[in-house]
């Protein structure tokens, strides 16, 4: 029978109505499994083939909707793409007379009311709208979501190998517990390339040999140009803007710049020429401190523009499965931090089937030219960066006991073991760490002892009432931006937010008038001095083998049609500065510049392993400075013979304890990077430091194999 056939005739009557030529090979194949099992499925496939039909007509055509109670739970990393799926799970459902429910903090509290007077249909949720459901009305999960049948995550790569995926893995284990029969679960996405991360997957939800994987792998055409433009941090320089302008003011496009400020920098200058020039005016900004109703409207017109062209600058908000139309181009400005996040973003455009991609990318340094290239390499060899899993998230499980505490309004101690250990999430955590963590938050007065129960302490409460509480990253102070009572977005408290400085904001400049602490308000007006704006960007962690391929490239003379002219030379320059050195072997030695009394060693290696390689420096009082970009150190006082001897002989793993310690009580803000992290007793969080900011394992490889080349 064909997958066709095998659909329910409603779903069969909704395909012929859209005038389908065919289903997508995505679709076929998963329709086959999901109709005749009840395994849990990945579906793999790239952007815009049809996966979120892959996953819900089957689901639409087997589930019996007529009984009792939630059957569908759809999880989302975003409620934009909650609101977006919400429309196309929708349609889906008239023909089935199924209702569709969003529920998060945006979403209508009446739709929230009539779903809970009557149980019914699909759910569409964040993991921080289900644990705030955990924690504040545990009975409503259980009326809601006793009778689940299915689970579909979509971008389930976006939750792998963070504090958000445990945090949503020990959701779904408590889902579970409530759950009259195990429900099957659907995961959704188009940036698994590498079959090492299919067992990753698989592993994340829980049952190895119950999950299979699916994939499509019909390949996308791209057609890619790099150009180099000079630059400034503080500035975009004027040709790349020009040119930027040319190539896009007859098409739709999406631009994606690293950093929030350069996003709206982006926007106003394209919007400024092209006013000079006499173009369209569709200049949009999109970004998580625009005011919602703005990102609204940017996306619905985009969706809905088949006349008009536009441009909008945008963050990661526009990276994930957004549907905003057919866009033509994806403009990337400097090098995406990660191989994952450069196949998201390319796959946002040539949506028509058959139809190529078009990526442009600008470079305004050198070494951001090279990193690029690198993850364009990378990306045409498949290759896409492993994910990292704690097997020992105790951060995660702070705010989990916390969580359940609070759900049960008091709890014995053994049976918050129970709950906790019983977690697939916290699986390799030891009955001891356990209790060890308990007690701790007992003594902070997180937990209180009352009878044989444990109950949310006086400290605990303050932490457990906040709304951030939900979430498993650190969210910053927003302070609402407003001009003549209308609000333009949000902004985090920065240096740079302060009176009479200027701000992008909402595709425009704006001055600061006011700032007021208490309410959090900032009042803006027009900017009109020409003062250009100031912003900041976040450094973000780079994969080993990104490194090694910058490297690579610099050690050979390959060229590259794709490259500019400029670009090319760009190269070729980088290249001169290394061909003081022979390397014949790219994976395993460095070079180690000898210049004026000071040695730049470059260690072409991962965020993390640079980090242990400068900690352990540190420690031997041996005076250097680490360049993230260039992957580079700058060491004084020493000769390259002292440095090679100090690699060659170094024991990380000596006194490594005792020196995290120190850190800690030196630097307290160095566990930040862990929102949970700080709660947790002193020698659980060197143990924390020691598996996510830090790389000692991978350290002692590199150190093993690594011969370093002078060019003396």
């Amino acid at each position: 029978m064909t997958a066709f056939n095998l659909l329910s005739e409603p779903i069969r009557k909704y395909i012929r109505d859209k005038k389908w030529e065919s289903l997508r090979p995505i679709q076929e194949a998963s329709i086959q499994r999901i109709m005749s099992t009840d395994n849990n499925y990945i579906l793999i496939s790239r952007t815009a083939s049809g996966k979120t039909e892959a996953a819900f007509l089957p689901i639409l055509s087997k589930v019996n909707f007529k009984e009792p109670g939630v059957k569908v739970l759809y999880i989302s990393p975003l409620i934009a793409l909650i609101n977006d799926q919400f429309v196309r799970v929708e349609s889906l459902c008239e023909y089935l007379d199924v209702p569709v429910t969003k529920w998060h903090g945006e979403a209508s509290k009446g739709a929230k009311d009539r779903l809970l007077k009557t149980p019914e249909g699909i759910v569409l949720i964040t993991p921080e709208s289900l644990e705030a459901m955990f924690v504040n009305k545990p009975y409503n999960v259980r009326h809601l979501f006793s009778t689940l049948e299915y689970v579909v995550i979509d971008e389930i790569h976006s939750f792998l190998g963070s504090d958000r995926g445990t945090h949503l893995q020990s959701l779904l284990s408590r889902l579970q517990k409530i759950n009259a029969k195990k429900f099957s679960v659907i995961g959704l996405s188009a940036t698994v390339s590498d079959a090492n991360q299919y067992s990753e997957l698989k592993e994340f939800l829980g049952e190895s040999d119950y999950t299979k994987v699916i994939r499509d792998t019909t390949p996308k055409p791209i057609n890619a140009v790099f150009k180099y433009f000079p630059g400034t941090v503080e500035e975009l320089p004027l040709p790349l803007l020009k040119d930027l302008y040319i190539r896009t003011r007859e098409s739709k496009v999406l631009i994606f710049p690293n950093a929030r400020g350069r996003v709206e920098e982006v926007a106003v200058k394209l919007k400024q020429i092209s006013e000079k020039v006499g173009g369209h005016k569709n200049y949009f900004s999109h970004h998580s401190s625009v005011d919602k109703e703005v990102r609204e409207y940017v996306e619905f017109f985009a969706k809905n523009s088949t006349l008009q062209n536009f441009c909008i600058s945008c963050t990661s908000t526009l990276e994930l499965g957004i549907d905003i139309g057919n866009v033509d181009e994806v403009v990337q400005i400097d090098a995406t931090h990660s191989i994952a996040s450069l196949i998201q973003r390319v796959g946002r455009s040539g949506r028509r089937e058959g139809k190529a991609s078009n990526l442009f990318l600008y470079a305004t340094d050198a070494w951001s030219l090279l990193q690029s290239l690198a993850c364009w390499l990378l990306y045409q060899e498949q290759y896409i960066e492993p994910v990292y899993i704690n097997k020992k998230p105790y951060d995660v499980m702070v705010h989990q006991l916390l969580s359940i505490v609070k759900s049960y309004s008091g709890i014995s101690l053994p049976k918050l073991v129970e709950e906790i250990m019983g977690n697939p999430a916290f699986l390799e955590i030891t009955l001891k760490e356990t209790e060890e963590i308990i007690f701790h938050l007992t003594t902070i007065d997180f937990f209180e002892k009352l009878g044989n129960e444990l109950i949310i302490g006086i400290e605990g409460e303050k932490v457990v009432n906040n709304k951030d509480f939900y979430s498993l990253f650190n969210t910053p102070v927003f302070f609402k931006v407003s001009n003549n009572g209308i609000k333009i977005g949000e902004l985090p408290l920065s240096s740079q937010i302060r009176e009479n400085e200027n701000i992008y904001l909402s595709a425009k400049i704006w001055s600061i008038k006011d700032i007021d602490y208490q309410t959090k308000k900032i009042e803006v007006i027009p900017a009109k001095d020409g003062k250009k704006p100031k912003f900041f960007g976040d450094a973000a962690d780079i994969a080993h083998m990104i490194r090694e391929k910058m490297f690579e490239i610099l050690s050979f003379k390959e060229q590259y049609e794709f490259l500019d002219d400029v670009a090319q030379q760009m190269i070729i320059l980088l290249r001169s500065e290394f061909s003081s050195f022979t390397i014949s072997d790219f994976k395993k030695e460095r070079p180690l510049l000898d210049h004026n009394e000071k040695l730049t060693f470059y260690s072409f290696t991962s965020s993390r392993i640079n980090r242990t390689i400068e900690l352990i420096l540190d420690s031997l009082n041996i005076k250097n400075t680490l360049d993230p970009q260039k992957s580079a150190f700058e060491i004084e006082g020493h000769t390259a013979e002292q440095v090679k001897t100090v690699f060659t002989n170094s024991c990380i793993e000596q006194n490594i304890d005792e020196i995290l310690t120190g850190l800690l009580e030196g630097n307290p803000a160095i566990i930040d990077f862990s929102k949970w992290g700080k709660y947790l007793p002193i020698c659980y969080q060197v143990k924390l430091l020691k598996e996510k900011y830090f790389d000692f394992e991978g350290c002692r490889i590199y150190l093993q194999d690594l011969k370093i080349i002078d060019n003396k």
